[in-house]
């Protein structure tokens, strides 16, 4: 298949023995930068996908053919293998087959699926999870509806800050028993949470962000833990320098005059070297 390759890389990363740091990426432009400059996997988040392609936070409020939709973009911009944030795969059991297949059919490399209930229950102030019988139905419903069986698919669960850590640790071993290839846990606090989880599971761990005293990628990687992710920086980066820029613009500032990133001579250039690349084929990676 058309992906399979980049499919292939993102399990050899889980099978390794080392944790890696993914690229955070969202546009077609953000995924040619990430491997450009060697990243192994991108990231991309639901969070970053809802104010990449809608302008809102993440509410729950983009739908899966708009998410599947600039999924497909990046993968016909670069070959980086992707990792999707899938959601609550928009839906029940049967929504989140569709979503494995639409997700799967655009270039992902990997995805996942969580057990929060979305959109937030009306009257709830606090996140809530499915039951756990409904959660394993998600992850079942999710490798059921994988058609190459090279496709990534991870069980996600933020339960260690929402119910606890004995419960999230019975969610884990529960999805790890479906045969999800990996477990990515959200609202890990201190090492200890870590610990528990990984000595009660056997599979590849994506942490989803960590307190300063996990940062260490050998602490990491002897748990277990494959690929950690450092938030969305990236587009936050993108966003200042746009709404800079064009403050600058608007107050009259000459585009020759504008510093830092945004400054036409620095911009031209860029655009040069990436069109250089682009033209002999180092851009996307081909003469690597």
């Amino acid at each position: 298949m058309a992906f399979r390759k980049r499919r292939e890389a993102l399990r050899s990363i889980l099978k390794g023995s080392t944790c890696v740091r993914p690229g955070s990426v969202y546009d077609a432009t953000s995924i040619r930068i990430a491997e450009d400059l060697g990243f192994e996997v991108g990231m991309f988040g639901g969070s970053v996908a809802s104010l990449a392609v809608l302008g809102d936070p993440d509410i729950a409020l983009i739908t899966l053919t708009e998410l599947a939709e600039q999924m497909r973009r990046m993968s016909r911009a670069a070959g980086l293998p992707v990792l999707v944030d899938a959601d609550h795969g928009y839906g029940n059991a049967l929504n989140v087959r569709r979503t494995v297949q639409e997700l799967e059919a655009a270039g992902a490399a990997g995805l996942t699926i969580e057990d929060t209930l979305l959109p937030q229950a009306f009257g709830q102030a606090k996140t809530q999870l499915i039951s756990l019988d409904e959660g394993v139905g998600k992850m079942k419903a999710a490798l059921d509806g994988r058609g190459d069986p090279t496709l990534v698919v991870m069980g996600r669960t933020g339960a260690v800050s929402i119910t606890g850590l004995d419960d999230a640790i019975v969610r884990a071993r529960a999805y790890e028993a479906t045969g999800v290839d990996a477990l990515f846990l959200t609202g890990i606090k201190n090492r200890a949470e870590l610990e528990a989880i990984s000595a009660a599971t056997t599979l590849p761990i994506v942490l989803g962000g960590a307190p300063e005293e996990m940062t260490a990628l050998d602490y990491l990687s002897s748990q277990r833990v494959r690929i950690a992710l450092q938030g969305h920086a990236p587009f936050a980066a993108a966003t200042q320098a746009v709404y800079a820029t064009l403050k600058a613009l608007r107050e009259g500032t000459s585009p020759r005059d504008l510093k830092g990133l945004a400054s036409s001579d620095l911009t031209g250039r860029a655009m040069r070297e990436a069109d250089v690349k682009i033209r002999s084929g180092d851009f996307l990676g081909l003469k690597k």
